[in-house]
């Protein structure tokens, strides 16, 4: 079962990086952690910021609204996405 909570900030849920993958995507589920599949290399930050751009395009919200709250150095990190609530939040990722 995915780990999605309410803050005050928005929501935020557990997701576990897979870098260098062959495509950007959703690949499932991972204990309390959804797993993605990024093209961009760990290095610089652009695993990070890949994972931020595919998570707003993925959920429909602005790139703004979406930030790692932690986990910045390593694969599983926590995403917070502002201006939705839990419930939202689980709607779009029909997970």
């Amino acid at each position: 079962m995915i780990s999605i909570q309410d803050t005050s900030g928005g929501a935020t849920f557990v997701v576990k990086v897979h870098p260098r993958a062959k495509r950007n995507a959703i690949t499932g589920a991972m204990g309390d952690a959804v797993k993605i599949s990024l093209t961009a290399p760990p290095l610089d930050g652009r695993a990070n910021q890949a994972c931020i751009e595919f998570v707003s395009d993925f959920l429909k919200v602005a790139r703004s609204s979406v930030t790692i709250a932690s986990g910045e150095s390593s694969r599983r990190k926590v995403v917070r996405i502002a201006g939705l609530s839990a419930a939202e939040l689980r709607m779009r990722l029909h997970l």
